[in-house]
């Protein structure tokens, strides 16, 4: 028999080479390529954050439309926001945001020490945050500023006898710094959520970068979470001004 039949040219064969499609584990049947898939689920997070931007935005509106409508309140409400407290929650974001996305160069090099690092890191602040957070959350209680049946409007109707430099309301002006925290509430309650959801997967994404899952060319879920926690942290940015800076005191 001619050996020549049963051996394959050796130029075949390196075109056979050349044209085989290694499959990452990760690859879904339904997608016809890696790349189909990676633009896929690119564009379900856009998708999902465009959502986001227009639940976010209606708070946004419903905000500065009562804050049109019952001015003094807000403002004398937004002075009891503790400027120091939002800053460094604000700078602790935007480091958490330096990180992420330092791990998302990380995976997208292959470099898993650091990827793990960062995310660990990003995981760090963001606790921080939610801690400082916390803190502001527990003042409130303690001051009654809570929405409900126990809501105190003293600080607002009688500032001095608090030691508070403010003009006084009118029982009536003054109830209406209810509906201020409510939706200081609302709005900071739904991004700590939203920063809850985020820590979460960091945990389990830190576990995947860390036995390895992310070192071999597979970057999509670090890619996606990237851009939901830079989210997470430009709306911070907008949070900040619109409850603590703008017009902290009334114009006389």
């Amino acid at each position: 028999m001619d050996s020549t039949l049963a051996t394959p040219h050796p130029h075949e064969t390196v075109l056979h080479a050349e044209h085989e499609h290694v499959v990452l584990p990760q690859h879904r049947h339904h997608f016809e390529t890696e790349e189909q898939q990676r633009e896929a689920g690119s564009f379900g997070m856009w998708l999902f954050l465009l959502t986001e931007i227009m639940f976010f935005g209606g708070m946004f509106f419903a905000y500065l439309l009562y804050r049109n409508w019952y001015y003094p309140a807000f403002a004398v409400a937004s002075n009891q926001l503790s400027v120091p407290l939002g800053a460094v929650n604000t700078a602790v974001l935007i480091s958490s945001g330096f990180c992420m996305a330092i791990g998302v160069w990380a995976a997208e090099v292959r470099k898993r020490g650091v990827l793990v690092v960062m995310l660990i890191l990003t995981t760090f602040f963001g606790l921080i945050f939610l801690g400082v957070k916390a803190d502001e959350y527990h003042e409130k209680y303690e001051l009654h500023h809570i929405p409900g049946s126990s809501f105190s409007t003293s600080m607002f109707v009688n500032p001095a006898a608090y030691g508070i430099k403010e003009e006084p309301l009118s029982p009536d002006m003054a109830q209406k710094t209810q509906i201020f925290f409510f939706l200081y509430f609302a709005m900071t309650g739904m991004h700590a959520l939203h920063m809850i959801i985020g820590i979460v997967l960091l945990f389990w994404l830190t576990w995947r970068a860390h036995r390895g899952d992310f070192s071999a060319g597979y970057v999509a879920p670090i890619e996606n979470f990237g851009l939901y926690w830079h989210f997470v942290d430009i709306v911070w940015l907008f949070l900040f001004p619109l409850l603590y800076l703008i017009n902290r005191h009334p114009l006389h």
